[in-house]
């Protein structure tokens, strides 16, 4: 049963925290630190309605508590009724009148300060949000379609910030404070959360939520957002399930994980995955899946569990693919060994600008494995390994496209040598929306002849004719 109680810190463990993921072990308690707070971080004039809210608040709080000591521990369903019946209360002793729309609003804020993470929950409920950003108590920012807004929400002070990240990694166990003045987590619903705190948050301090999105989309989506054409998605479910290996590259928020969730898609049920990740974003709808999580080592230094080590464990798991979230150090060279030992189809994604960039982040990443190999002999790995490589990019009106894809075709010389076969042409901007579309380049992949021995066709049509000073 899911009991809480009620603190006199105004923290409950009613929020669907105490489920959520810690990414490190818990630290050893300190006093918090005194915040240094910058000039940006001045508060506005407080009004009168905060001040009443606030006052509710304390009100509902405090017969909460009480309530609590002397009947012992409740449903959390409870309580949201019983601070609704309390606000109720609160408002007809007062003989202050309000309309019933605001009293559910009064109603609603009480929960979400006491049961919940305050300003931030609107936020996370609204769906047409990807990305909530707290700099320091008087100032959050989000992303709708890949453009920052600053909203009207606001913390009431910097203690204010402070409870609402303890209310979400303290049941984990953690704390945020002057030892750890930095901490990552993830929401039950997959939500990653970021928090670091001053002396190192000079503003006061500061939350990043990179939002989960509760319906994962689907390549009809990127197609009707504009972020791939049919043709393409065609050709790149062909590649899935002809077992080719994919590289999915991009800048940081490009959609990379966005991508390799619909790559994955196209996977048949009857194979059987291991996911690998730092944190869990991955939202596979196959039935024979296998998610890993890596762990970071403890406060002694202890315990840590690499990207690297389940690499190498997944191996031993009869895996018939391997997704790695995100390559960025030695399991790169694991990654290149599996996709070389039988484990085709295997996926994963890399922050790089270009194709070309993406060979050579691979390159130093393999080098940071450890094992001392020629550089040729690394790019031979990866010659003989990767298919094909997904280029995304994040345009300046904020959309998310695909805007090159290439075929890995081998070793010229000592260089690893690439095939555009779609690229992205940019016609111009119209009312600021960029104009532009993923276009073939008419050259037909050499890996097609891998396609058809496995009895899959693709349509002529998809790649096109030859477009003028494409090579």
């Amino acid at each position: 049963m899911n009991r809480f109680r009620f603190s006199r810190s105004g923290a409950s463990n009613a929020h669907q925290a105490p489920n959520a993921t810690p990414v490190d072990e818990p630290r050893p308690p300190i006093e918090p630190v005194r915040p240094v707070v910058a000039r940006s971080s001045v508060p506005p004039t407080a009004h009168d309605a905060d001040r009443d809210e606030r006052d509710l608040i304390e009100v509902v709080q405090s017969k909460l508590i009480d309530e609590t000591d002397t009947s012992g521990r409740r449903e959390p369903e409870y309580y949201a009724r019983r601070i609704a019946e309390l606000v109720t209360e609160h408002l007809d002793r007062s003989g202050r009148v309000v309309s019933e729309r605001e009293r559910m609003r009064l109603i609603r804020l009480a929960q979400s300060e006491l049961l919940g993470l305050g300003p931030l929950e609107p936020l996370l409920a609204d769906d047409t949000i990807s990305e909530i950003m707290v700099n320091g108590p008087y100032q959050i920012w989000v992303e709708r379609n890949g453009k920052l807004q600053e909203t009207d929400a606001r913390f009431i002070d910097e203690d204010h910030v402070r409870r609402i990240i303890d209310r979400i990694i303290s049941p984990l166990g953690r704390r945020c404070d002057e030892t750890t003045p930095m901490v990552d987590a993830r929401l039950p619903d997959g939500s990653r959360v970021n928090a670091i705190i001053p002396p190192l948050a000079l503003n006061g301090s500061t939350i990043t939520i990179r939002k989960f999105s509760r319906v994962p989309l689907t390549a009809a989506d990127l197609v009707a957002r504009g972020a791939a054409s049919p043709e393409l998605m065609d050709l790149l479910r062909a590649c899935v399930l002809g077992r080719l290996n994919c590289i999915i590259s991009g800048g940081t928020g490009t959609g990379k994980t966005t991508m390799l969730n619909v790559l994955s898609s196209f996977i048949p049920d009857d194979e059987r995955i291991i996911t690998i990740e730092n944190a869990a974003e991955l939202q596979l709808q196959q039935r024979h899946v296998v998610t890993l999580e890596s762990r970071p080592a403890n406060i002694e230094g202890r315990g840590e569990v690499t990207l690297r080590d389940l690499v190498v464990n997944a191996l031993r798991m009869r895996p018939d693919r391997i997704i790695v979230g995100e390559c960025r150090a030695g399991e790169a060279l694991d990654m290149l060994q599996a996709m070389n030992t039988g484990h085709d189809g295997s996926m994963t994604t890399l922050h790089a600008n270009s194709p070309r960039d993406a060979l050579r982040r691979m390159e130093t990443m393999v080098m940071m494995a450890g094992m001392d190999l020629p550089l040729r002999a690394i790019r031979e790995q990866i010659a003989s390994a990767i298919n094909i490589i997904i280029q995304l990019e994040r345009l300046q009106d904020g959309s998310r496209k695909i805007v090159q894809v290439c075929e890995v075709t081998g070793m010229e010389n000592d260089v690893v040598s690439l095939s555009d076969l779609f690229v992205f042409q940019q016609q111009g901007v119209r009312d600021g929306r960029v104009v532009g579309r993923i276009v073939p380049t008419g050259i037909r992949p050499r890996f097609l002849e891998k396609l058809q021995q496995m009895n899959i066709t693709l349509s002529p049509q998809v790649f096109g004719n030859v477009i003028p000073g494409v090579r």
